[in-house]
């Protein structure tokens, strides 16, 4: 396979094939991110595409899964696209199940149609970041989003028939706006209604916008205890059809697996629990990207 840079997957496609077919990101400018950092974005020539692809038919014949890398396949034009993932059904014929990252850019770029005629060709699921349904904290992190622009997008996503996973940072909002950015992001969450939602709490990434912010005072990195809170007030104000709500990242200091809206009493007294110090969090140590 050819990698080039920072080869990033969700948790959830720890098992599946890693096919890079664009490098980077598309938009690499939120203050929190140093993936991508220096590295400008470009889509691989279809050539290589092809090779990795005709490696993964030869190699990767157990792997049901394929994810295509990087910060935002769904950016690549339709047309280009398209063939790829005709390619992988053709070649691939045993993968189940092809996901890829997108944000509300490249959604966006998509009429309805084209949305549709993806999901019919293989692509089953879209992992968003939201981060945050808070309009200050989303300006201030330079998601170049609205909270609205993406619970339009999150919704023309669910309604072309994608499985739609969206990710939330614990602690991205600070301390003064660490209530209203939870309360927020519950209600985006709710009103987009994703199959699954991914709770991370803010690490802070050397040589980024937000760590120098930190680094010289003007950002306040949250005690666990005011992550656990902001998590208990995302989840409380969070109303899933029918989705799991995660918090079980390395990141997180208290690891939570819920069905909503199953297990909701369930977790809120396991939060009240361990606010009150009757069960241990997760030691700094431990923690991790």
């Amino acid at each position: 396979m050819h990698y080039e840079g920072n080869i990033i997957r969700p948790p959830s496609e720890a098992n599946s094939i890693l096919l890079q077919v664009t490098v980077g990101c598309s938009h690499n400018k939120c203050t929190f991110c140093g993936t991508y950092r220096g590295e400008r974005f470009r889509i691989k020539p279809d050539a290589i595409i092809m090779q990795d692809i005709d490696f993964a038919a030869e190699y990767c014949r157990r792997q049901r899964r394929v994810f295509l890398c990087d910060g935002d396949a769904l950016i690549i034009p339709q047309k280009r696209l398209l063939n790829i993932l005709q390619t992988i059904r053709r070649k691939l014929p045993w993968v189940t199940r092809i996901g890829s990252y997108a944000n509300t850019k490249s959604i966006a770029m998509k009429s309805d149609e084209e949305l549709e005629e993806l999901h019919a060709n293989g692509l089953g699921i879209l992992y968003m970041g939201l981060e945050s349904g808070d309009d200050d904290t989303l300006k201030a992190i330079n998601k170049r989003a609205t909270a609205e622009k993406m619970i339009t997008m999150g919704r023309r996503a669910k309604a072309a028939g994608f499985k739609l996973s969206i990710t939330v940072i614990l602690g991205i909002a600070g301390r003064e706006r660490s209530q209203i950015h939870a309360e927020a992001t519950g209600r985006v969450l709710s009103a987009i209604d994703p199959d699954y939602v991914g709770a991370l709490s803010l690490m802070l990434v050397p040589n980024t916008p937000l760590y120098q912010d930190y680094r010289e005072g003007r950002f306040p990195l949250l005690e666990p205890e005011e992550m656990l809170r902001e998590l208990r007030t995302i989840f409380a104000h969070t109303h899933l059809s029918q989705g799991l709500f995660h918090a079980n990242h390395a990141s997180n200091y208290l690891p939570i697996r819920a069905r909503l809206p199953r297990d909701r009493e369930a977790v809120l007294d396991l939060i009240d629990k361990a606010l009150a110090g009757q069960v241990p969090l997760k030691p700094e140590w431990l923690r991790g990207l």
